[in-house]
């Protein structure tokens, strides 16, 4: 690729070169540094395509970074160097335009399908990969693991590090696929919430928690989310207050719905998860949702397009 975007990224004081389990830890400790505070919101907008993110080709696996200037999607468009790639677009600020988005590149990218990007801030980022490798959980075509990996000052990417095998007590990644993970910190300790098939089940939400040396423990299953259906993709609010992720289940308005779940304190169990509604709902497939840092936007995947709703603050609800 020429032209790739090579970013300034701004560093916090305590960054040193890092490896192995410290480099796990200090990326726990730039994702908790802020959390924000529990907030009321209305109901979501009708959703709109972002025309200056969408192509001819499948887009999807939309979300923001934290700070709302950057959108990582994973998308075959033309220029991709395996199945999918992750790709990233840009903006000055949140009320700014999207410039068009450009390939991320290797070691993120390679000529397997690399998706699923989930950007923790200072550079940080989750992502699931198919490539094959002897230290992978049986990771090829329709299976992949969760990575994590960082962006340097002068914009070029660490090497990917696996998360680790559930089969081998190393980690949460099962012999199955991996979707959605997403990273959040409470009071209670960091947590690593994902969608898996496990070991040949049908799609479910788990959660695993980071160890005290960065590394992740077994993933468990999250079972008020979870039904005989296949549900997936979940993303968590960063007050960890609110998730939403996507389900196939009953009672939607077609094929793969964006549900949604709350709870009064991050000790507390999540809420029976509701239907988001036909603002954002369609008969299509609603996929990998998402929630921006601040919790005013929800960006969607529909049938390979990228989408996004927006909401204030002010309603009775979360």
């Amino acid at each position: 690729m020429t032209g790739r975007y090579r970013p300034r990224v701004i560093r916090s004081r305590w960054w040193r070169p890092l490896a192995g389990a410290n480099l796990l830890i200090a990326m726990a400790l730039v994702l908790g540094a802020a959390p924000i505070a529990a907030k009321q919101f209305k109901g979501w907008d009708a959703a709109v395509p972002e025309t200056a993110i969408n192509s001819a080709s499948a887009d999807g696996c939309p979300i923001e970074s934290p700070n709302g200037r950057h959108l990582y999607i994973a998308s075959n468009r033309p220029g991709t160097l395996g199945g999918n790639d992750i790709w990233v677009a840009h903006r000055k600020n949140p009320k700014s335009p999207w410039s068009a988005p450009a390939n991320v590149g290797p070691p993120v990218n390679t000529e397997f399908a690399d998706f699923c990007p989930t950007p923790l801030g200072d550079g940080w980022l989750l992502f699931v990969s198919e490539r094959p490798g002897p230290g992978t959980c049986n990771a090829g075509p329709g299976k992949g693991d969760m990575y994590i990996v960082r962006q340097r000052e002068n914009g070029r990417w660490t090497t990917p590090r696996h998360l680790g095998c559930d089969a081998a007590g190393t980690g949460p990644n099962f012999p199955g696929g991996e979707f959605g993970p997403s990273l959040v910190r409470t009071r209670q300790g960091t947590f690593l919430y994902f969608s898996s098939d496990g070991y040949g089940t049908d799609m479910n939400i788990y959660v695993s928690r980071r160890r005290g040396d960065g590394s992740f423990a077994k993933a468990t299953l999250v079972d008020e989310l979870n039904t005989e259906f296949a549900d997936f993709m979940p993303n968590v609010r960063r007050d960890g207050l609110e998730i939403v992720f996507n389900s196939n289940r009953p009672g939607g308005q077609g094929g793969q719905d964006v549900y949604t779940s709350s709870r009064r304190r991050t000790s507390d169990p999540w809420s029976l998860p509701v239907n988001v509604g036909t603002t954002v709902n369609t008969a299509g497939n609603e996929t990998r949702s998402s929630l921006s840092g601040d919790g005013k936007r929800l960006h969607f995947g529909r049938d390979g397009e990228i989408y996004v709703s927006q909401r204030s603050r002010g309603g009775a609800g979360d």
